[in-house]
């Protein structure tokens, strides 16, 4: 073998190795430059790359997927890369033993985005598929950004210190991704972006309360301080699965703010166009589930909010007839 095809290929086996240990579950292959002239070869690589995001987005983000489906077909694929490339940053606290690698992880995903505004996606399956989504719609970098850089602040595994760090954190990273899914349908109207910003707070307001009897099994509590003072709980009361009144206190005032922002984001919908309406479905799992919180007196641990609605998917194609949100 000559000199230089034995670097080549030394090379090549390097980058697949990095790419195997940050991401085990990813099918690493070469970048798409490299296979150009394969061109079959290239053709299951995409089909590949969609398959991966699609069962990624079904198995880690069901609400998600099933919105997804409901968009738009030109939009659908892009929305599905958007939201496999949410569930790989937010999955990256919880699946890392140590800090130090998930901050690596997470500068990965920065030169990953880099790269793709450079026309030079890396051989992960999602970066591809996102890079495809970019040249699609030339969604935003600063978006896709400002996701990244939120997750890797969140790293630091600590309880939010009040309700408004809460709301920041849902800003920018559900908010963000709703900025990116109006893109991939078109949409440019400062009225979506205002119903946008609110129900991504309220989407990430009802995730931190979802979370947090899997968070409390793992004596982990990440509901804001502020509130829980206020009410007199303890992390050791979440963390024991505490069912008292002052628990319940805590998750009514969060659950009311999800509630309020949902109102806001509702205020804007007769000046917000229709094109616009299916990046907000998933108005019907959040109200979904402050609902059902609701109607077990705000008892978070309630064994009945762990289950998944088997009506979800056809309240949200109805939704999606009536074009609103």
């Amino acid at each position: 073998m000559a000199p230089s095809v034995s670097m080549k290929h030394g090379l090549l086996a390097s980058r697949r190795s990095l790419c195997s240990k940050i991401f085990p579950q990813a099918t690493c292959r070469p970048r798409p430059t490299e296979t150009k002239s394969l061109s079959s070869s290239a053709d299951s690589s995409s089909q590949h790359d969609e398959r991966y995001c699609v069962d990624l987005v079904r198995s880690r983000d069901y609400e998600g997927f099933v919105c997804s489906l409901l968009l738009p077909e030109a939009a659908r694929r892009s929305s599905l890369a958007l939201r496999a490339f949410n569930v790989e940053l937010a999955q990256v606290k919880d699946s890392v033993s140590q800090k130090t690698i998930g901050l690596m992880r997470m500068q990965f995903w920065k030169t990953v985005v880099e790269d793709i505004y450079r026309d030079d996606p890396p051989v992960q399956p999602v970066s591809v598929e996102l890079w495809k989504a970019v040249r699609k719609h030339t969604l935003t970098r600063r978006w896709l950004l400002k996701i990244i850089a939120e997750r890797e602040k969140d790293m630091e595994d600590r309880a939010y210190r009040n309700l408004q760090e809460l709301e920041t954190y849902a800003e920018n990273t559900q908010s963000s991704l709703l900025y990116l899914l109006l893109e991939t349908l078109g949409v440019k109207n400062v009225h979506a972006d205002h119903a946008a910003s609110h129900i991504g707070k309220a989407h990430g307001i009802v995730t931190c309360l979802r979370a947090t009897p899997y968070h409390s099994q793992r004596r982990k509590v990440y509901l804001p301080m502020d509130i829980c003072m206020l009410h007199g709980a303890s992390q050791e009361d979440f963390i024991r699965g505490s069912r008292e009144q002052n628990v319940r206190d805590v998750v009514y005032d969060i659950a009311s703010q999800a509630h309020i922002h949902l109102q806001h984001a509702r205020s804007f919908s007769k000046n917000v166009p229709d094109a616009a309406m299916p990046a907000f479905l998933h108005t019907v799992a959040i109200e979904d589930y402050l609902e059902r919180v609701r109607k077990v007196d705000f008892d978070v641990f309630h064994h009945s909010l762990q289950k998944r609605n088997p009506l979800l998917p056809i309240q949200l194609y109805f939704r999606s007839w009536k074009k609103t949100y």
